[in-house]
């Protein structure tokens, strides 16, 4: 998508000039006709002009917290009367980080040079999600930018709880798989040898277990290095699979089957899905738009193809709900949910209150897959402690009997 400067007359033959933002120059015309404006001339803006310098260029997006703090200043700043350009040149001195300061200060001058906020959002790449651009854009067109600022807010603070909380879940599990990983490959690689060399010199017949050791212990130190290689390459060649189109397909498609681990990914899609259309649609963006923004943050390719059917046929005239139920991967609520609000006129309302349930079924997921986790990590690492307990004892055991 490229933004047209443009000047032309409306059907009253009063002169207009403005920007659209188009595909190409025949979409733009198309555009303005429907508008019934009668373009005189038309030029593409040119981008590299009008963005700020390379550090702008080469800046990643702005963490989501962040962004929804300063959408909510600026919010806040917007319904006490304050104007855009101090409310922005406010966000420029308050920002903690010196990079997010010098990116407000760029969309600053670029408002002052007479461009729109979402204008000049546009002119900062990657940097602020292409929902955040298109909300900005119907809060201006319709006047109520600091109310559409506070539904930004809130919704990238949901996101931001959502994130938050479960990656806490999922931190002391990881870190004690870690630990205690890191602590058995130490026994074994550098204490067990040790020991072993002193049990090999009993001059005895070893029992299985301290023989089992033994012989993991020295295939560790022998071909470690080569197990560690062979898990990297694993790795690489997963990662360069999953960025083919039927690699990532089937991929995402077996993370849904997975046990415990696959609800809870197809719950925080289905969360992040329903509020961000709800929220989309709740702004007076169409639903044709709003759906294919929302598709943009499911993060599973099975579930995005599912929305682009869903998508096709909205625009062939089905209802939305049919085909979200024919899709057979949301959760059915979803799809009945989606009826009850198109009949009554409340799609968004509805849909924020699937996200509502799904964000507690979240929290009841991450709760079961913790009550499994724990346990079995402690399992797991108990058995391999016993067991290597078992094979030093064993012989010294055997060696005291012999004596007596």
């Amino acid at each position: 998508m490229a933004l047209f400067d443009y000047s032309g007359f409306n059907s009253s033959g009063k002169t207009v000039k403005g920007t659209i933002e188009a595909s190409g120059k025949k979409s733009a015309l198309d555009q303005l006709r429907e508008k019934g404006i009668y373009a005189s001339l038309l030029d593409e803006q040119q981008q590299t002009a009008s963005r700020p310098v390379s550090f702008f260029r080469r800046a990643r997006r702005i963490p989501i917290r962040d962004l929804a703090s300063a959408t909510r200043l600026l919010a806040t700043l917007l319904q006490a009367g304050v104007s855009l350009d101090e409310a922005l040149l406010s966000l420029t001195r308050q920002s903690a980080k010196p990079e997010h300061g010098r990116l407000f200060q760029s969309l600053r001058e670029s408002v002052r040079q007479g461009h729109s906020l979402y204008q000049a959002l546009r002119t900062q790449g990657r940097c602020f999600p292409e929902l955040y651009c298109q909300m900005i854009q119907v809060g201006e067109s319709s006047g109520s930018l600091d109310q559409v600022l506070l539904q930004l807010a809130s919704f990238l603070e949901e996101q931001d709880h959502l994130r938050s909380r479960t990656l806490t879940a999922l931190v002391y599990p990881l870190l004690m798989a870690l630990v205690g990983s890191g602590v058995l490959l130490f026994l074994i690689t550098f204490v067990v040898p040790k020991i072993t060399r002193m049990l090999t010199d009993l001059g005895q017949t070893l029992p299985l277990p301290t023989r089992l050791l033994i012989g993991t212990s020295h295939f560790l130190a022998e071909y470690g290095w080569m197990m560690a290689a062979l898990f990297i390459a694993i790795l690489v060649m997963t990662q360069r699979y999953y960025t083919r189109p039927h690699g990532r397909l089937l991929l995402d498609s077996w993370k849904l089957r997975l046990p415990v681990v696959g609800s809870l990914i197809l719950a925080i899609a289905t969360a992040r899905f329903s509020r961000t259309l709800g929220t989309l649609l709740g702004s007076g963006i169409p639903l044709l738009k709003a759906l294919d923004i929302s598709n943009g943050l499911l993060g599973n390719r099975q579930l995005q193809q599912a929305i682009e059917q869903t998508a096709t046929a909205v625009r062939e005239g089905a209802s939305l709900a049919d085909p979200l139920q024919r899709s057979g991967l949301f959760p059915a609520l979803l799809s009945q949910m989606t009826a009850v609000g198109e009949r009554s006129g409340q799609l968004e309302q509805m849909l924020l209150k699937v996200a509502d349930y799904q964000d507690r079924q979240i929290d009841t997921a991450l709760s079961t897959l913790l009550a499994l986790l724990e346990p079995l990590m402690i399992l797991v690492m108990g058995t391999v402690i016993g067991f290597i307990v078992l094979a030093v004892l064993l012989p010294i055991f055997q060696a005291s009997q012999g004596i007596g």
